[in-house]
């Protein structure tokens, strides 16, 4: 007996079994979604901002507004290497600090606050300018507003500096004393470069390089010098 027409072609429309065929069999098992990719901008704000150790408004407004939009999830990156992000949004100043979990292992303490942060070692006349320059931020701020280029006149330091580390007798070695130190902390973010005007702008990074207190006791420590040095000479 014929074989039925309505079983040829439900025969005809099943599929294959796999014995029947040597096509591979697909794998059906659900793969999982890849994780997000960290958006360029960001990406490029975070690499800046590793780069240079610290970010401005002023300089870059769109990558310091991704900064401050996407604090969290910079940390969320630096967790792992044990840094963090700092913003001043007052400031407009955006840098990274090592998180306040961390512990320093065996010797590296003694020259190492963290194996990618150098530790600042400042000389004396260093820590000193800078607490000059942070004295003279802070007053400027508080008579001109936050947020305000703070700039001064590169002569106004050098009286300053005299009355703490003495007269040397030769105005050219002390403007050049003071180039040589307004170039080392140029490094460390805090000044610009001295412009056609002979001016300098003091960097907001100058309000978070140092403890406050710490400043303080050195000027307290250095007028204790200086008056000790007059009652010597009289």
């Amino acid at each position: 007996m014929p074989p039925d027409i309505f079983d040829q072609w439900a025969d005809a429309a099943a599929p294959a079994s796999p014995e029947a065929s040597d096509a591979p069999i697909a794998d059906t098992t659900p793969t999982p979604d890849p994780a997000p990719a960290t958006p360029a901008l960001l990406r490029r704000a975070l690499q800046d901002l590793l780069k240079n150790g610290l970010l401005e408004q002023s300089a870059k407004p769109h990558l310091f507004r991704q900064i401050a939009a996407d604090t969290a999830r910079i940390n969320t990156l630096l967790e792992p290497l044990d840094l963090q992000v700092k913003v001043d949004d007052h400031r407009g100043l955006a840098f990274v600090a090592v998180a306040a979990g961390y512990q320093p292992e065996g010797d590296d303490e003694d020259e190492w606050t963290h194996p990618l942060v150098r530790r600042q070692r400042l000389t004396l006349e260093q820590s000193l300018l800078i607490a000059i320059l942070r004295r003279e931020f802070l007053q400027r701020e508080q008579e001109g507003g936050l947020g305000v280029p703070v700039q001064l006149a590169v002569e106004s330091l050098l009286p300053q500096l005299e009355i703490y580390l003495g007269s040397t007798g030769s105005d050219m070695q002390e403007r050049k004393r003071l180039l040589n130190l307004l170039d080392h902390l140029r490094a460390h973010g805090v000044v610009s470069d001295v412009d056609a005007q002979e001016r300098i702008t003091i960097r907001p990074m100058i309000v978070h390089l140092a403890n406050p207190e710490n400043l303080q006791a050195l000027l307290q420590r250095l007028r204790e010098i200086g008056n000790a040095a007059d009652e010597g000479t009289a």
